[in-house]
């Protein structure tokens, strides 16, 4: 249901970008203004990145199969680091086009549809990067979340334009087109660093957060009487899935249904604390020359000898 929510919501992406594409870049060619012409490429970038997060996130949906064990989340992070790549692309094109603008002083020839665009392109992406902000922190998903960022980074570039162009309006220096398209490039640079550096740290399973890792053993420890000890607690993430194993060590004489049964309910314990989690322990007698714990016997079982 959750990935559903992401495809639908992925398509409304895929939709506003395409309108803003359109307006950027026939009032930015219209109106000769270098600044939303680079909106427009801008746009452009994130309309080729929203089709990437929806096909991606329409994958990673799938359930695993024999190819694919651990499921298709990695699907996702791929689409992440390939955003990325793509708005590095696109900033470099504005650079490109704003740096002759810049040495020549040529400016745009008429204002008034740059404002209007410039000011509806921010509305229009303020509310869809939110709701794709709430979806993806509903969903786990990497890829609606890259795809909200961008559109977040277009608000500000935008509205960074918009405040351009009404310099211009204001002073008549021409100079403030080129040089406000410079500094949309460079936040775009920053958002794809940052983009494409969250992708590339899950292809290659990096642990989860800290405080993701802290619920992790808060919830082991919440049974820590029932147990001796846990070990090689790891966990990585693939999309929204989150993978997680460690060893425990109980006593040696439990059954193994009550071990089997005891395993199982931190397994649960983890799952309800961070959703999308797949938990597997190892179970893990203990030494035979541990100091006679009772806990066996508390479980039913003999106390250990």
């Amino acid at each position: 249901m959750h990935n559903g929510k992401s495809v639908k919501w992925a398509r409304l992406s895929i939709a506003s970008n395409a309108l803003l594409v359109i307006l950027k870049v026939t009032v930015g060619s219209l109106t000769g203004s270098v600044s939303v012409v680079a909106e427009g490429l801008h746009s452009a970038a994130d309309l080729v990145a929203s089709i990437i997060t929806f096909v991606a996130v329409k994958i990673s949906g799938r359930q695993a199969d024999e190819d694919h064990h651990f499921g298709h989340g990695k699907y996702e992070n791929i689409a992440g680091m390939a955003e990325g790549l793509l708005i590095f692309a696109g900033a470099g094109v504005i650079i490109h086009e704003a740096l002759p603008k810049l040495v020549s002083g040529k400016g745009p020839e008429t204002l008034g549809l740059g404002l209007g665009v410039m000011a509806l392109s921010s509305l229009v992406n303020y509310a869809v990067s939110a709701k794709l902000f709430s979806v993806a922190k509903e969903t786990d998903s990497p890829a609606l979340s890259a795809d909200a960022w961008h559109l977040r980074t277009d608000v500000y570039t935008s509205a960074g334009v918009l405040g351009g162009l009404v310099l211009i309006k204001l002073t008549g220096m021409a100079i403030f087109d080129p040089l406000v398209a410079l500094v949309v490039a460079a936040f775009i640079i920053k958002a794809a660093y940052e983009i494409t550096v969250e992708g590339f740290a899950h292809m290659v399973d990096v642990t989860l957060p800290e405080h993701e890792m802290e619920k992790i053993k808060a919830s082991i420890l919440k049974h820590g009487e029932d147990f001796l000890e846990f070990h090689e607690l790891r966990a990585r993430k693939s999309g929204p899935q989150r993978f997680i194993d460690l060893h425990l060590v109980m006593p040696k004489d439990m059954s193994l249904k009550k071990s089997h049964d005891f395993c199982t309910l931190i397994e649960s314990e983890i799952e309800r604390e961070l959703p999308n989690s797949h938990v597997l322990i190892h179970a893990e007698p203990c030494e035979p020359t541990c100091e006679g714990c009772k806990i066996g016997a508390r479980l039913g079982g003999p106390p250990c000898e």
